[in-house]
């Protein structure tokens, strides 16, 4: 096996590790409530009153698609402006070194 191959496996272990590590030692018992969750609570406490009502409010479901079709589509521009940016930086005619002085 190459350097190559083990530094790329001992990569792959170490993510794993510090994937599995934390649910190990944390425990599954645990509900994972983001700060969504919090906002909501607090906000269900007060006297809030919306201004207006949303004019499309797709199902759970239907929601997480298209955010992950947002992030998609995010995904493609950024990637097709960097591979751009890339494209002409290889294309771009090489610098010309200044002309050396004459010896004296």
């Amino acid at each position: 096996m190459s350097r190559f191959s083990v530094v790329n496996w001992l990569l792959v272990l170490g993510v794993v590790l510090l994937a599995a590590v934390p649910l190990l030692v944390i425990g599954s018992d645990t509900e994972f409530a983001g700060a969504d969750g919090m906002a909501v609570e607090r906000i269900d406490e007060s006297d809030y009153q919306p201004w207006f009502a949303p004019l499309f409010e797709p199902a759970p479901e239907t929601a997480s698609g298209l955010f992950a079709l947002q992030a998609a589509i995010g995904g493609g521009v950024l990637g097709y402006f960097f591979g751009v940016a890339r494209t002409r930086r290889r294309n771009a005619p090489p610098a010309v070194p200044p002309p050396a002085d004459p010896p004296a």
